[in-house]
């Protein structure tokens, strides 16, 4: 009885991933790019997302997002690219390679978020941002500045100027999964997050990508094993 149960529930949940990919409406739900933006991990699908520390979507975008990508298996990663529109975002720009380069975006993002959006502090400025950031207790700030000084830091910074221009990035948030399906935000975040988690499996049928990790370490006593096998 239990693998019967076991077996309904697994094919239940392949159909409503299933139909929530095929549910998707080109032009409705999603648009399909005319130059496709290179992934920066080729061998997974990656859902990049053009933001603004100073956009006010972009501020109610991030928790909503990195809540939603702490849920998604192994072949999925998020990358986060901020906007240069005029050289003086460069400097966000170099805050948000530092965020990336030191692993602490889902402790730190929230904190910077709230600094430039809601306190209105210059974080584009360099003594400005160390100064700040040696105040934080949330996160390593030691870390975080670490990877600011960096000298990669700057090359991140001046990659995302070109990433803006070369893709005529003219708007925040822009989000891109498997660097080719920009997504359509109708109504609330929440059904963005569905649309992406549809277009993600869009994206791995589309390559014949294998089942996520995820999915197959939840099977963990022997009747999920054998009821696994038996629907192989």
């Amino acid at each position: 009885m239990k693998m019967k149960k076991f077996v309904l529930a697994a094919g239940l949940a392949f159909a409503m991933v299933t139909n929530a990919s095929a549910a998707l409406v080109e032009g409705q739900d999603y648009k399909v790019l005319e130059k496709p933006v290179p992934q920066t991990q080729a061998d997974k699908i990656e859902v990049l997302e053009f933001f603004g520390y100073f956009c006010v979507h972009c501020y109610h975008l991030d928790p909503v997002l990195l809540k939603q990508a702490k849920t998604w298996p192994s072949d999925t990663y998020l990358r986060s690219e901020h906007v240069v529109w005029q050289p003086e975002m460069l400097g966000f720009a170099k805050v948000a390679a530092a965020v990336n380069q030191s692993g602490l975006k889902y402790q730190a993002n929230p904190v910077v978020f709230k600094a430039i959006y809601e306190q209105k502090i210059n974080l584009a400025d360099s003594a400005t941002f160390k100064k700040w950031a040696a105040e934080q207790k949330s996160f390593d700030a030691q870390q975080l500045i670490a990877a600011y000084d960096s000298p990669a830091n700057q090359v991140a910074a001046e990659k995302m100027a070109k990433l803006t221009e070369e893709f005529k990035i003219e708007g925040t948030p822009i989000v891109i999964v498997g660097g080719k399906y920009e997504v359509k935000f109708n109504g609330d975040w929440q059904a963005g997050m569905k649309t992406i988690e549809g277009l993600v499996e869009k994206v791995r049928k589309e390559r014949g990508m294998a089942a996520p990790k995820k999915a197959e370490s939840k099977l963990k006593s022997k009747g999920a094993f054998f009821a696994k096998a038996a629907n192989q």
